[in-house]
C-alpha cells in the first residue's frame, strides 16, 4: 500500500521526535544512576566516617562485649525510609555492639577490610562503606539498599515520562500541523493543474513559490511545451498528409474521366499512365508516412545486422524504379564486417529513402552509385547521384517534414525520415558533399 508523503513526512518526524526522546530518556537514565551512585557513596563514606570520628570523640559510648547493644540514631530522608542503616561490630570477638534504628540485625557486609562491598542481607541487595577504627577495636558498617537506590532514579526517570506523556500528543499535532503547511504549496500546484483544461498547455502562472516546488513547475511547463510541439506537429503532420493525399486521389479522378471519355486508344493509354504514375505517387506517400510514424513510435532495439546485405536488399527493392527511369544503379562496398549492431528498421529506412531520393532526382540516363566503408569504429554509407543537389541556403530546412527539393517533386518526406531515423541511431547525416567525379553525395555516418 502507497501512504501519502504528509503521512510519510508525519511517520518520519515522529519516529525521529520519539527516538531523540527515548534516547535522552536513556541518556538521562544512565547518567543520573551514575551520579545517585556517586552521591550516595559518597554519603555511605560521610556518614560511616562520621560515626567512627563520633566513637573515638566518646560522643557515642560503645558497650562492652556481652553487653546490651547500642542503638545509633540515623534521621530518616524523606519518603525514603531505611535509606542509611549503620553496623558497628567489635574486632575482639566479631560482635555487634551497635546498630541504627531499622538496621537489620544480620551482618551488613562480611567484607573485613575498609572501603566499599556489595552484599546481600535478608535476600536484599546492599551497597556498604565499612571504617575500620582499630584504636577503640570497632569496625563500622554504613549500608543502603539498592533498592531504595533504584527507586530514586525511578522516580527521576517517571518524572521526565510523566510530561512527555502530555507533551508528545501535543508535539505530534504540531508536527501534522507544520507537515500539512509545508505541503499547502504543492496542494496549491496540484489544485491549479485539476482546474486547468486538457487542452491548456501554457505555462503555469507565474508566482513565489518554495525552492523544492520550482523544479516540479519548471518540469511541468517542459512537458506542457513538449506536448504542445507533439500536438501542432501532429496537427501540421494531418494536415500535409491531407492535401498531399489530395492532389493524386484528384489526379486519379480526373483520369479517370479522361479515359472514360477518350475517343481513341492513344488518349486513353496517356489517362491509364498518369492514373499508375498517380497511384505510384499516392502508395509512395502512404508508405512514407506509415514509415515516418513508426519511426517516432520506434525504440530503436541494437541487434547484429548484414550492413551489405541490406544494401543489397534495398538496391534490389528499387532496381525497379531505376530501370524504369533509366537510371543506372551501382554499388562500390569496401570489405565491411559480417554483421554491426544496429536497428535493421532504421538502417533500411535510412538506405530506402536516400536511394529512391537519388534515383528520382537523377536525370533519364544518369546513374547512383552506393558505397560503404567500415573505419573508426563506424559504418560510413555514401549515395552519390547526377542530379542538382541541395543549394546550401536549403539543407538546413530539407530535412523538415514536407518540405520538397528544389525539383518541387515528391512529397517532402524522404530526407525527414533518413533525419529522424539517422537521429535515433545516434548517426550523422552530411546533405552537401562531393564525390571523387564531383557528383552530389548524400553521407551517413552510424556508430556501432
Amino acid at each position: 500500500m502507497t501512504i501519502s508523503i504528509r503521512l510519510r513526512l508525519f511517520l518520519i518526524l515522529a519516529l525521529a521526535t520519539g527516538a531523540i526522546w527515548l534516547s535522552a530518556v536513556l541518556w538521562i537514565e544512565t547518567s543520573t544512576r551514575a551520579e545517585v551512585e556517586r552521591v550516595l557513596d559518597a554519603r555511605l563514606a560521610e556518614a560511616a566516617t562520621m560515626v567512627s570520628s563520633l566513637i573515638s570523640d566518646h560522643r557515642i559510648e560503645v558497650a562492652h562485649a556481652g553487653g546490651e547493644t547500642m542503638q545509633v540514631p540515623m534521621p530518616p530522608a524523606g519518603g525514603y525510609t531505611r535509606q542509611l542503616s549503620c553496623q558497628i561490630w567489635s574486632l575482639d570477638d566479631d560482635a555487634l555492639v551497635g546498630r541504627s534504628d531499622g538496621a537489620p540485625q544480620a551482618r551488613l557486609t562480611a567484607a573485613e577490610g575498609a572501603g566499599y562491598s556489595q552484599s546481600d542481607v535478608e535476600g536484599e541487595p546492599w551497597r556498604v562503606f565499612t571504617v575500620v577504627n582499630p584504636a577503640l577495636g570497632v569496625r563500622v558498617m554504613v549500608g543502603d539498599s539498592i533498592a531504595v537506590r533504584d527507586r530514586l532514579v525511578r522516580d527521576v526517570i517517571e518524572g521526565l515520562l510523566l510530561p512527555a506523556a502530555i507533551i508528545l500528543p501535543l508535539l505530534g499535532g504540531l508536527i501534522w500541523i507544520s507537515v500539512a503547511r509545508g505541503l499547502a504549496p504543492l496542494d496549491r500546484l496540484a489544485a491549479t493543474l485539476r482546474a486547468r483544461s486538457p487542452s491548456d498547455l501554457s505555462p503555469l502562472p507565474q508566482g513565489p513559490a518554495p525552492r523544492e516546488i520550482r523544479p516540479v513547475r519548471r518540469a511541468l511547463d517542459t512537458l506542457f511545451a513538449r506536448v504542445a510541439a507533439a500536438r501542432d506537429t501532429e496537427r501540421d503532420f494531418t494536415t500535409y498528409a491531407a492535401h498531399e493525399l489530395k492532389t493524386p486521389l484528384a489526379g486519379m479522378r480526373t483520369q479517370a474521366q479522361v479515359l472514360r471519355m477518350a475517343p481513341d486508344a492513344e488518349t486513353r493509354a496517356a489517362a491509364l499512365r498518369a492514373i499508375e504514375t498517380s497511384v505510384d505517387r499516392t502508395d509512395r506517400l502512404v508508405r512514407q508516412l506509415l514509415e515516418l510514424a513508426e519511426i517516432d513510435r520506434e525504440t530503436p532495439e541494437q541487434t547484429a545486422a548484414d550492413p551489405a546485405a541490406l544494401i543489397g536488399e534495398t538496391m534490389a527493392e528499387l532496381a525497379p524504379l531505376a530501370r524504369a527511369r533509366e537510371i543506372a544503379l551501382d554499388s562500390d562496398l569496401a570489405p565491411l564486417p559480417g554483421t554491426v549492431r544496429t536497428s535493421p528498421f532504421l538502417l533500411h529506412a535510412t538506405l530506402r529513402n536516400l536511394i529512391e531520393n537519388a534515383i528520382i532526382a537523377s536525370p533519364n540516363g544518369g546513374s547512383v552509385r552506393v558505397t560503404a566503408r567500415h573505419a573508426e569504429g563506424a559504418l560510413h554509407i555514401g549515395i552519390a547521384d547526377d542530379g542538382p543537389g541541395i543549394p546550401e541556403d536549403q539543407r538546413a530546412r530539407m530535412t523538415e517534414r514536407f518540405v520538397r527539393g528544389p525539383s518541387g517533386s515528391g512529397s517532402g518526406l524522404g530526407l525527414s525520415i533518413v533525419a529522424s531515423a539517422v537521429a535515433r541511431l545516434n548517426g550523422a547525416l552530411d546533405l552537401g558533399g562531393r564525390d571523387a567525379e564531383g557528383r552530389h553525395l548524400v553521407s551517413v555516418r552510424l556508430p556501432d
